[in-house]
């Protein structure tokens, strides 16, 4: 009898897993307490997997031999208690997915910038003419991937939440960018839980593997001196302190030093704004010379790469005002960068769903660099207290719509309307893609 393997989610990580444990031969059981996409329903019909929506039942859920689940689902869920009583493995579709291949992984995960990094990182390796395949947070599931591409190599951009259910993974380039206070309802308000989810990422390397870490960051800067891995453990840096192994910045130049090979390359033609894209690109690039990329490709890739959606992106100007969307922001740190990138008058559109944000890290930048305030979010209560004392004007707004067209009214010629909402979605959107998408869609309109 085949083993049976019960995945809880059906949308893109779940549908990838399950379409990969058919190819394998397991007995495939899909379900979910929401509704399943038509997209990913015809995909389960196609490979003849069974599934169930609207809800989990037990009967069909409990008689796993394991259990993958969503990374979006917690841990304290009623069903996953149950399914953990009896004794029955969880695990993550990354987990699952990396014991049928035997591609060179690239695993990047931080509190800010991951996407980023991922995808800059992919896009280099791409034009070096590898065949990757870019996966887990972002883009196409690595299960999926795992059946259907057959790929050499993958970066997979990791959560957290992802981690929390890896075991026996092990990645051979591992990357954290940053941690910073996020989450944290889903590690019990406990802030070192949260490090170590962070942490699994180096679980199991060797003395073959690399570990790139942000040196700037305090919490990663303490957390290396208290954790040991065998991997080659390289830093980047703002700083020039790491000239001997690393990667830092100096008289605008991008200086990559690994392997005992010293690279540098002009900023000039940089086409990302701010400091945490210096950040994206030190640790993208040394991904690159991991893998001996030339210069001339990670240089060329830095000039022409414009970035990812909803991420500090640049939608138009209206009679002298410019918009951007930073709807990815969802945490206090994200924002910080974003408004620390601002060099005009900012009218910030922020709120949402407060994750146990602590706003007092933000107040020097609001203070020199907003002029006004567009609270965007069903309780808005915490920021209005945080920000009426040193910000002239604040408003508040029920739909994206309104948010851009009070923005809107605001602004002067010069000024720069931000949506960097340092909140989550869940309160009035979809998730933070739909929040972008609607703000867009109101400034194209104004």
């Amino acid at each position: 009898m085949n083993p049976r393997i019960v995945i809880l989610g059906g949308a893109e990580s779940g549908t990838g897993a399950a379409v990969l444990a058919r190819k394998k031969g397991f007995d495939v059981f899909v379900s979910d307490s929401g509704k399943i996409s038509d997209k990913y329903k015809d995909v389960l019909l196609h490979n003849d997997i069974r599934y169930e929506e609207g809800g989990h039942s037990e009967g069909n859920c409990l008689n796993a031999d394991e259990v993958i689940k969503s990374p979006g689902i917690p841990d304290d869920n009623s069903l996953l208690l149950k399914i953990r009583n009896r004794g029955t493995p969880i695990i993550s579709e990354i987990e699952f997915a990396a014991r049928f291949t035997k591609a060179v992984k690239v695993c990047i995960t931080g509190s800010n910038g991951k996407t980023t990094t991922s995808t800059l990182a992919y896009h280099i390796l791409k034009k070096a003419g590898l065949n990757v395949g870019l996966a887990g947070n972002v883009g196409q599931s690595f299960a999926g991937q795992v059946a259907e591409k057959k790929h050499d190599y993958y970066v997979l951009e990791l959560s957290s939440f992802q981690l929390d259910h890896m075991y026996n993974f092990k990645a051979d380039v591992a990357v954290i960018m940053n941690i910073t206070e996020d989450h944290l309802d889903r590690y019990n308000w406990n802030f070192q839980n949260y490090v170590d989810s962070k942490f699994r990422i180096i679980q199991n390397m060797t003395g073959k593997d690399y570990f790139i870490y942000g040196a700037d960051d305090k919490v990663l800067h303490e957390e290396i001196n208290k954790r040991n891995t065998p991997a080659s453990v390289i830093p980047f840096s703002l700083h020039s302190t790491y000239q001997r192994n690393g990667a830092y910045v100096k008289n605008n130049e991008l200086v990559i030093n690994i392997k005992s090979k010293k690279i540098k390359i002009s900023m000039e033609n940089y086409s990302l704004l701010g400091r945490h894209n210096l950040y994206n690109s030190m640790a993208a690039g040394i991904i690159s010379r991991v893998f001996d990329i030339r210069k001339d490709i990670i240089k060329e890739s830095l000039s022409e790469f414009r970035g990812i959606e909803h991420r500090l992106e640049f939608v138009t100007k209206v009679h002298g005002i410019e918009f951007y969307n930073d709807s990815k922001a969802t945490n206090v740190n994200s924002t910080w960068f974003a408004l620390e990138s601002m060099t005009k008058p900012v009218i910030w559109i922020v709120g949402g769903l407060d994750k146990g944000n602590d706003y007092s890290a933000l107040k020097d930048l609001v203070k020199s660099k907003v002029k006004a305030i567009v609270c965007l979010g069903t309780n808005n209560k915490k920021i209005l207290k945080e920000f009426t004392p040193i910000v002239p004007v604040l408003k508040e707004a029920t739909s994206a719509e309104e948010a851009v067209h009070t923005s809107y009214y605001l602004g002067v010629p010069g000024d720069i309307v931000l949506l960097s909402p340092a909140c989550a979605s869940f309160d009035m959107f979809k998730n933070y893609e739909d929040r972008g998408t609607q703000f867009k869609r109101a400034v194209y309109n104004l």
